[in-house]
C-alpha cells in the first residue's frame, strides 16, 4: 500500500470527479449509487491526470492505472497516512445544529494569527474530511476539520481518519433521526469524537450551559468551558439582538471584553461565537485578534443572514431544520424588536417517528409567543387541516402566489427549513 500512497506526492492533487481532473492530479475512482468512477478512469487520464486509482483490476495497467481493492478506503488510509506527516493541532468539530457555522468562526478568529487548514463549505463526510486532509501542506499551523453524520458510527470513522487532537461539539439534538433511530442514537454517535479525544488523551472544549454535553465529557481529559455561568473558563453574556447578537466576555485569566458587534442573527449563535472565543483564548490569540475574527465573519449560503431589501429585513436561515434548530430560532426571532414581524417556517425533514410531534411543538411555540407567520410544506399542511389557526401551505410555489399577493412591506421576515423545502427561492418576492 505505501507505494501506491506515493503516487500522491508525485502529483499536484487529488481528484475524485473526472468532470474536474485537473492537470497532473491523482483521479481516485469512488462508486456511488448511480455512477461507478471506473469508467472514466482511462478518461481522466485522458484529460491529464498523473495516475489513476481503481478497484477493477482489469482497468490497471501498472503504469498510470493502478488496482487497490477498494478505492474509498483508500482514499480514507492516504488521507490518514497523509495527516500523520504533519503534527500540529487539529480541531475537530461536530454537533447537531451550527457546526458549520462554528468552523467557520474558529477559522476567522485563528487565521487573524496562524494560517489554517479548513473544511470548505459542508464537505463533512467520508469522502469531504479526507479530500480536505490531502489539502494539508508545511505552511498550515493548525487544521479545523467539520465532522457531518446521518447515522451511527459515522463520526467513529472520521476521527480514526482525521485524528484531532481537540474537539467540539456544538450540542446534540434530534437532527437525522431516520438515519440515527432515536436521539439517544444520536448522542452515541456524536459523542465518538469525546471517546477518541480521551484515548489520545487530547483537549475538548464545550459549553458548560449544556447539561448532556456537560455530562458526556470525560473527567480526565483537559477541558475547557465556555458558557454564560461565572464559572466557564469563557464566559459571556449578550447584550443585544437587533437581529445581529452584540455580546461581552470575560477569560479566565481576566480578559475582559466588551460591545463584540457580529455580522450574525439569533441567540442561538451566541454560543457558537463564544466557542470561537474560547478556542482562540486557548491558541493565545489577542483580546484584539479574537474581536476582530468574530466581528469581520460575514455568514454566507443561506446560513444566519440577514438581507436588507428595498421593502423588507429577512433573516434567512434555510440551509437546514431541526427540532433544535427550529425552536432556537423563533426563540431568537421573539426577542428581536421591531413592529411588524412574519415568519416562513418551512417542514424538518429526516425525523422519522418524531415528525408529526416535532411539527405541532414548533406550532404550539409560535402560538405561545404570539408570532404570525405561515407554514410550508406537506407535513404543515396535513396538520392545517386539522388546525383552523394556522396557515399553511403544501408547496413553495402556492406559497409564493400567496406572497405575492400579499406584498409584505416593512417587515422583519424569518425564513426557517429544510433545505429540500427551498425558501430561498421565495427571497425575490420580498
Amino acid at each position: 500500500m505505501q507505494k501506491v500512497f506515493d503516487l500522491f506526492y508525485l502529483t499536484c492533487g487529488v481528484c475524485t470527479d473526472s468532470r474536474n481532473v485537473f492537470k497532473d492530479c491523482l483521479y481516485i475512482a469512488l462508486r456511488g449509487v448511480n455512477f461507478n468512477g471506473n469508467s472514466f478512469a482511462t478518461e481522466a487520464i485522458e484529460k491529464g491526470a498523473m495516475f489513476a486509482i481503481v478497484d477493477e483490476k482489469e482497468l490497471a495497467n501498472n503504469t498510470t492505472i493502478f488496482y487497490v481493492e477498494n478505492a474509498l478506503l483508500y482514499l480514507q488510509q492516504l488521507a490518514n497516512h497523509h495527516r500523520n506527516k504533519y503534527k500540529i493541532p487539529v480541531i475537530g468539530i461536530t454537533g447537531s445544529n451550527g457546526k458549520t457555522t462554528t468552523k467557520e468562526l474558529v477559522n476567522s478568529v485563528l487565521s487573524q494569527r496562524y494560517t489554517v487548514l479548513c473544511t470548505k463549505g459542508n464537505l463533512n463526510n467520508h469522502i469531504g474530511v479526507p479530500l480536505t486532509l490531502l489539502q494539508l501542506n508545511n505552511s498550515h499551523d493548525l487544521a479545523i476539520i467539520e465532522m457531518g453524520a446521518n447515522k451511527p458510527f459515522d463520526i467513529q470513522e472520521l476521527v480514526n481518519i482525521a485524528e484531532p487532537t481537540h474537539g467540539l461539539i456544538t450540542n446534540i439534538g434530534s437532527a437525522h433521526l431516520e438515519g440515527f433511530g432515536s436521539k439517544e442514537g444520536v448522542i452515541k454517535t456524536k459523542g465518538e469524537l469525546y471517546d477518541f479525544i480521551e484515548e489520545i488523551g487530547g483537549t475538548i472544549f464545550y459549553n458548560l450551559d449544556d447539561e448532556l454535553l456537560a455530562q458526556l465529557v470525560p473527567i480526565e481529559t483537559e477541558h475547557i468551558t465556555y458558557g454564560t455561568s461565572p464559572s466557564a473558563q469563557v464566559a459571556g453574556a449578550i447584550i443585544e439582538v437587533r437581529p445581529e447578537v452584540v455580546f461581552d466576555y470575560i477569560t479566565a485569566h481576566d480578559d475582559i471584553v466588551h460591545g463584540i458587534s457580529s455580522q450574525i442573527i439569533g441567540k442561538y449563535n451566541f454560543y457558537n461565537m463564544l466557542a470561537a472565543v474560547c478556542i482562540g483564548d486557548y491558541f493565545e490569540l489577542s483580546p484584539v485578534e479574537i474581536k476582530k475574527g468574530i466581528e469581520s465573519y460575514l455568514p454566507d449560503n443561506n446560513r444566519s443572514q440577514v438581507k436588507q431589501t428595498t421593502k423588507n429585513t429577512l433573516i434567512l436561515d434555510a440551509y437546514n431544520a431541526n427540532p433544535t434548530s427550529v425552536q432556537s430560532a423563533i426563540e431568537s426571532f421573539a426577542m428581536m424588536s421591531h413592529d411588524d414581524k412574519f415568519f416562513i417556517l418551512g417542514d424538518m425533514l429526516e425525523l422519522g417517528s418524531e415528525t408529526i410531534p416535532a411539527h405541532h411543538s414548533v406550532i404550539a411555540q409560535t402560538k405561545k409567543l404570539d408570532l404570525k407567520g405561515i407554514f410550508v410544506g406537506e407535513i404543515y399542511a396535513d396538520i392545517a387541516k386539522n388546525d383552523e389557526s394556522i396557515m399553511a401551505f403544501a408547496t413553495k410555489e402556492v406559497a409564493k402566489e400567496f406572497l405575492a399577493i400579499a406584498q409584505p412591506k416593512g417587515n422583519l421576515i424569518l425564513l426557517k427549513g429544510s433545505r429540500g423545502i427551498g425558501l430561498e427561492t421565495l427571497v425575490d418576492l420580498f
